[in-house]
């Protein structure tokens, strides 16, 4: 199968947010964090997205997160900004904010809580791709936002020419088939278990939390499959399965589980911000068990 363009690369890594231990940002870790990603194998990366806690930090964080980044990595490197709020007009601002401070793309989700109909959220993201200059990935999470991105309605989207890629959190392979049958859109696996099923029916790649542990792991699940290897890229992909299982498939969101995984290995994190809390020590323990399970220290 030929494999979508990929405009921000194939293994992006959903950037946690580092805070220092008093909960302030922690720039310098972030620029450490991010060479790190990129180092380990990630070719793009994503702030201000749900795994950098976006609720919590403030527009001004998010562009001195955005401008560090760019610093430590590089112009080479995409970097896509979170920019989706409930708000219509704050997703404008911080699209605008994110392009001038050195983001190559936006990251725009579902408008959450106000539960908008469809014609509402097609209005929404035309009103946010026409504002800059900035190509716009389209998030479908309705499983956090409580509002379906239908393929109806991405495919629509799909005729503005800023609109060229989506992040799918849908859990509707068969919706994600019909839109990607329709459309050129780069469609990138949200969901860790769905990197590799998403890629081999035609997604351009991943937007991937475990990368901030394992970047090399996921990157090499691509690898794999662009090499004709499928029967590998299927052995490489559950071979991180049961540390997708302990990060992800808890009660605790992926932000908690990661941070507490990454402070365990003495890499940049810190603390979650409130309503957000600390993941527990036996939790952490099994994070640490199924991390060097499969990335042997």
């Amino acid at each position: 199968m030929r494999q979508r363009n990929a405009p921000f690369g194939r293994t992006l890594c959903a950037m946690v947010t580092p805070f220092t231990p008093a909960g302030a940002l922690d720039v310098d870790g972030a620029a450490r964090l991010a060479t790190r990603l990129v180092a380990g194998g990630c070719d793009g990366l994503v702030l201000n997205g749900t795994t950098g806690e976006s609720p919590t930090t403030t527009d001004a964080e998010k562009r001195e997160l955005i401008a560090a980044v760019r610093s430590a990595v590089g112009p080479a490197v995409p970097l896509v900004a979170g920019v989706g709020t409930a708000d219509t007009r704050h997703t404008v601002e911080l699209t605008l904010a994110a392009e001038k401070a050195g983001a190559d793309a936006a990251l725009v989700v579902t408008p959450y809580y106000s539960r908008p109909q469809q014609a509402a959220v097609e209005a929404h993201f035309r009103q946010v791709a026409d504002a800059s200059g900035l190509p716009l990935m389209l998030y479908d999470i309705p499983g956090r936002t409580g509002t379906r991105l239908t393929p109806a309605t991405i495919i629509r989207l799909a005729e503005h020419p800023r609109v060229i890629a989506v992040k799918d959190c849908s859990y509707d392979f068969l919706a994600t088939q019909q839109v990607l049958a329709a459309t050129e859109l780069a469609y990138y696996a949200g969901c860790d278990e769905h990197i590799l099923p998403l890629y081999a029916t035609g997604a351009a790649g991943c937007v991937s939390t475990i990368a901030n542990v394992a970047p090399g792991e996921v990157a090499a699940i691509l690898a794999a499959f662009d090499a004709g290897d499928t029967a590998l890229a299927a052995e490489l992909q559950s071979r991180v399965t049961p540390l997708i299982e302990t990060l992800m498939a808890s009660d605790l969101p992926g932000t908690v589980t990661v941070k507490a995984l990454l402070n365990t290995l003495n890499l940049p994190a810190g603390p979650v911000r409130p309503p957000l809390l600390a993941a527990d020590a036996e939790t952490t323990a099994n994070l640490l068990s199924r991390y060097e399970a499969l990335v042997p220290r």
